[in-house]
């Protein structure tokens, strides 16, 4: 059930999985990362989107963000991409039938390289093929909205909107990787989302291939409030917006450094006011909780 803001109804989304699987003790080591536990059949992660579901989450994403051929190719896998996309999908399937029939599965399309290092993507041709296989293997697996996520760079995030628009119009959501810091509006490339969208609206329209919701993930939550109304700005007003933050930021020197958006109850706060500012689909990204969407769900009810 869609909760209400002061600014209308809000969509809760689930919350991290592969800090999620490391906080409950699994080997998330890269180069699989969250991966591992669907090639090793963990119970873990259907217990991980039992419990967003049970928290209130409107709609729970596939343990695929690393599924995708390329990741897999530097341990031999690439041959099982379909097969562990499939999986990873029956897995979240499986769940929400059981808990709550009425949530969405989103289907998760992640950089093909490492997503804070932008500069690695791949040519746009490579970015389109890929993508494109990526894409077709959770429609196969029956997702019900392909969620492109943490896209840093533009040639990366038109490749994959481009067919998505094409494979699934209407059933499809672009969510960005913004920098956080200094003026809001820039990628994690440097280059500017609108930019971005001026490709995007060359190549798919003013309705931008009738995608369903643009957002931001991956962002510090105390720094999103400002992307999401930059971004509110920028887009066409019948586009809703998509926002789920990190509870902290990446360092230099110690790695990763939390916030404190670490604690429930603050990470609740910062999203009330993302939603003001705009956003109606809100959840978690690196770091997040169930606790977290609990708390969510509470904070975003008038």
């Amino acid at each position: 059930m869609e909760q209400k803001t002061d600014m209308g109804p809000v969509l809760i989304l689930d919350g991290a999985t592969g800090t999620e699987l490391a906080r409950r003790g699994f080997d998330t080591s890269l180069p699989l990362w969250s991966a591992r536990a669907v090639i090793e059949k963990s119970p873990l992660l259907g217990e991980i989107h039992r419990a967003y579901l049970d928290a209130g989450a409107d709609a729970i994403t596939t343990c695929t963000f690393r599924t995708h051929a390329r990741n897999l190719a530097i341990v031999h896998m690439a041959d099982r991409a379909a097969e562990l996309t499939r999986r990873a999908v029956e897995i979240a399937r499986t769940t929400r039938d059981e808990i709550n029939p009425k949530a969405e599965v989103l289907g998760s399309v992640a950089p093909l390289e490492d997503c804070y290092s932008p500069e690695l993507a791949p040519n746009y041709e490579t970015c389109r093929r890929e993508h494109g296989a990526m894409i077709q293997h959770l429609l196969e697996a029956g997702v019900d909205t392909i969620l492109i996520e943490t896209m840093g760079t533009i040639r990366e995030a038109v490749a994959a909107a481009e067919v998505a628009a094409q494979c699934a119009p209407g059933k499809w959501m672009l969510s960005l990787c913004a920098h956080g810091q200094g003026a809001p509006g820039e990628l994690l490339s440097g280059e500017a989302i609108e930019v971005l969208f001026s490709h995007l609206r060359g190549s798919l329209g003013e309705d931008v291939g009738g995608v369903r919701a643009i957002g931001l993930n991956c962002v510090p939550a105390p720094a999103l409030a400002s992307e999401v109304a930059h971004l509110r700005r920028t887009l066409d007003d019948a586009i809703p917006i998509i926002a789920y933050g990190n509870v902290g930021r990446p360092d230099p020197d110690q790695g990763w450094v939390n916030t404190d958006a670490i604690e429930p109850e603050r990470y609740a706060v910062y999203a009330r006011v993302w939603a003001v500012a705009g956003a109606r689909m809100i959840g978690g990204c690196c770091g997040t909780t169930p606790e977290t969407i609990a708390a969510l769900r509470l904070n975003l009810k008038n």
